[in-house]
């Protein structure tokens, strides 16, 4: 009879446990964050709604993107949560997104969302081009540290220089749209595409990832690495050999940003995520990573980023990088895709 009572007690135990697990929503959120956000991220927002749990559907921003494109006539997601803007206002050309205004909307920067109301995404943080530089392997090479986007164009970087496939990276393809911005488009003829076919001599390799290129720097594989401010921030925290130059003519950048998916079943899940996701609590997560937040005077100084860095970002047209997105890439692949890294 005394073994009952425990066996008895444990039984009412794994019941009320399964009815809670059954009890939980689940979101089925797509993203491009990096892996070494998300378990912060998904802490925070569960210790506010343990009710809801969240079933990442991981990569980057390309392939994101394109999966979601492919489920158009079969939504899989619920959420998307850190992925770029310039995706996010494809998909809202394609009627992708269900408009909602997020609690918090009132504190985010107008400039980062979107501008109809309600507004069918909005952003969280900005990430930038940075190009990381190996100190140790450029003086064993006597390359001098570059200054800007030019300089990278020099006979001394041959095969030293490392950049994001824009096809698959978010990062990659802001810093096409801006040296097309910066220097001219006119449908593959312009100086951008200039800039591009140039700078390809020196390319080793496009990676699949923004993250990549930081990575392979700091590590000494090649000397400089095109990526964005926060892998640079973090790799240079750790300790890495490297210097984090932003070139001088200005910067690329996109948004990491949050829409509710058109037509989820779970749209009241989906709008509590959104309201802590734009909350003052979840950018000052943000801001441990990125320099910028959509909600201003919350992201800390950052020790490797210039004070000056959101002066440095050129003026970007997310619609437009959006509605030019099938045709660039497509000019890009044609001229550079023989030096991208091997698909997965």
């Amino acid at each position: 009879m005394q073994l009952v009572k425990p066996l008895a007690a444990l039984a009412l135990g794994l019941a009320f446990s399964l009815a809670a697990q059954a009890q939980k929503t689940e979101l089925t959120v797509y993203t491009a964050l990096e892996t070494d956000q998300l378990k912060a991220y998904q802490e925070a927002f569960n210790k506010v709604h343990p009710d809801i749990a969240i079933k990442w559907v991981r990569d980057s921003t390309g392939v994101v993107t394109a999966k979601l494109l492919a489920e158009k006539a079969n939504p899989q997601a619920d959420v998307i949560w850190g992925v770029a803007a310039s995706s996010l206002a494809l998909f809202d050309r394609n009627s992708m997104l269900q408009p909602y205004a997020p609690l918090n909307l009132d504190a985010i920067m107008v400039q980062y969302r979107d501008k109809k109301t309600p507004p069918a995404w909005w952003g969280m943080n900005v990430f930038g081009a940075v190009v990381c530089f190996n100190t140790i392997e450029a003086k064993k090479k006597n390359i001098p540290t570059p200054t800007s986007w030019q300089d990278l164009l020099k006979p001394e970087f041959k095969g030293q220089v490392v950049m994001p496939n824009p096809a698959s990276s978010g990062t990659g393809y802001f810093d096409v749209a801006a040296w097309l911005q910066l220097w001219g488009d006119d449908s593959g003829k312009g100086g951008g595409w200039k800039y591009m076919d140039a700078l390809h001599q020196n390319i080793a390799q496009y990676t699949h990832s923004g993250s990549k290129p930081c990575n392979m720097a700091a590590a000494g594989e090649y000397v400089a690495g095109i990526s964005f401010e926060y892998r640079g921030h973090i790799n240079k925290s750790k300790g890495a050999p490297i210097e984090l130059v932003f070139p001088k003519e200005g910067l690329g950048w996109d948004l990491e940003g949050f829409a509710i998916y058109q037509g989820t079943k779970k749209l009241d899940a989906a709008k509590k995520l959104a309201d802590w996701a734009s909350s003052k609590d979840a950018m000052l997560l943000y801001g441990k990573n990125f320099a910028i937040t959509a909600q201003p005077g919350v992201a800390p100084k950052l020790a490797n980023i210039p004070a000056d860095y959101e002066s440095r970002l050129i003026k970007m047209d997310f619609n437009q990088s959006a509605a030019g997105r099938d045709r660039i890439l497509a000019e890009w692949t044609r001229r550079y895709d023989t030096k991208s890294e091997a698909k997965k």
